[in-house]
């Protein structure tokens, strides 16, 4: 029982960060779409579809200027305080943060492509991207790198340690890289799209 408990958890800890995310993108979508449907409606004595997806995009954007402001950074450092104190919203929180900094942020780290070694004397090589060159926070010795390989066709990936000397790095856009992944190579690096 404890066991089952304890994967229930897990899986919460998986799938929480991206549904919450999702979840949040998709009411606010709604709730606009449906404000707005009624509004313009009104207004204009006509239908416009889609309009709150572009209102959406508008605000978030508005609201990622706002918040890069120095009128809002105090408001935007107290809630981020905030939620970093909460329990459970903590880890919640601080890992959908830090996963979508990671892609779109201003400290990217999916931005170093590289080709991994899996074993000493293996031909087999993975595609992935180093995350962090520095693990002794961890105790890891500095002869060490974090390396993330994703996985092809889903949004899922692992987190390896591996000795730097079986690290090769690619001399490719980290982007067209990603894309190569995720299409298991069915996408090609020096094509462009048709």
């Amino acid at each position: 029982m404890k066991r089952l408990l304890f994967y229930f958890f897990q899986g919460l800890l998986f799938i929480a960060p991206i549904t919450i995310t999702f979840w949040a993108i998709y009411v606010t979508f709604n709730y606009i779409d449906g404000l707005l449907i009624n509004l313009i409606d009104k207004l204009l004595d006509r239908h416009i579809p889609g309009l709150g997806l572009v209102v959406l995009i508008t605000l978030i954007t508005l609201i990622g200027m706002l918040g890069s402001s120095l009128l809002f950074k105090p408001f935007m450092v107290y809630f981020d305080r905030l939620f970093v104190k909460a329990p459970l919203i903590k880890i919640i929180y601080t890992s959908v943060k830090d996963l979508v900094s990671a892609f779109v942020g201003q400290k990217k780290r999916f931005n170093e492509p590289v080709l991994v070694k899996v074993g000493k004397g293996a031909d087999l090589e993975k595609i992935g991207f180093i995350t962090n060159k520095d693990l002794s926070f961890l105790g890891i010795p500095g002869n060490k790198v974090a390396v993330y390989l994703p996985h092809s066709y889903a949004w899922s990936g692992n987190l390896f340690i591996v000795p730097v000397e079986n690290v090769k790095p690619i001399d490719a856009s980290a982007t067209e890289v990603m894309k190569f992944v995720i299409s298991a190579g069915v996408t090609n690096l020096d094509q462009s799209n048709d």
